[in-house]
């Protein structure tokens, strides 16, 4: 049976890196989103550009999954790295993700919504495809944390390790994709791609030079993850 797989990316320039790797599209108009269509390998791929933040990637996923019933969600694109064991082009996937900017009172730990999970855990079947694909590209599972922040200095990044010493990588959607998909009971894996590493030195020349030169190899293991689920 055909598999739909539903994908979702923050930035225009992600999303043309995966609309790259689909065959046979069309676009579909759904509320206020535009997602395409198309296959890859024996799967039926519905991919969005979601928008950068919680809220936008938390409406994309809604509608994604009620508009077109995925089997799997996969949030995909660039993160940042907040280890010291990851390099840019290593792929961090998310075994747990969480959020590092919620407080929700005494009566929770911290990043905990009221009423659900502090880690939301990625699909234990789209790991053990992520973490089986032969590459020379280093795939880590690990934690993978989110909120409305572009980290980008040593004193931002230090506050989130400091609540999340096991945190490997940042970005802006995935804990609200994931908590979507814990209410709406779809199997969901975050697939990152680091960019960049906060806090080092000439930082955004670094963002910047990922993309100049990097992500297209980055972007062939997202292809191939993709075309084995």
């Amino acid at each position: 049976m055909q598999k739909t797989i539903g994908v979702l990316t923050a930035m225009n320039i992600e999303y043309r890196h995966v609309a790259a790797m689909l065959s046979e599209t069309e676009t579909v108009q759904s509320g206020p989103q535009e997602f395409l269509i198309g296959k890859m390998g024996e799967s039926k791929v519905v991919l969005l550009q979601c928008g950068i933040g919680k809220t936008n990637a938390a409406s994309g996923v809604t509608n994604l999954i009620m508009s077109f019933h995925p089997d799997y969600i996969i949030s995909t694109g660039a993160a940042g790295g907040i280890d010291a064991k990851l390099n840019v082009m290593d792929i961090v996937i998310g075994k747990e993700v969480c959020y590092h900017d919620v407080i929700c009172g005494d009566n929770y730990d911290p990043g905990q919504v009221q009423g659900l999970p502090r880690f939301f855990s990625g699909n234990a079947h789209l790991i053990d495809i992520a973490t089986s694909l032969q590459t020379d590209i280093r795939i880590v599972p690990g934690l993978i944390c989110t909120g409305d922040q572009f980290i980008t200095n040593r004193d931002e990044l230090n506050v989130i390790k400091e609540k999340y010493p096991e945190g490997l990588a940042v970005d802006m959607e995935s804990a609200a994709i994931a908590q979507v998909c814990h209410l709406w009971n779809v199997p969901m894996l975050s697939f990152r791609i680091i960019s960049d590493t906060p806090g080092v030195d000439a930082h955004f020349e670094q963002y910047l030079n990922f993309w100049d030169t990097m992500a297209e190899k980055s972007f062939a293991v997202t292809k191939e993850f993709l075309s084995k689920i």
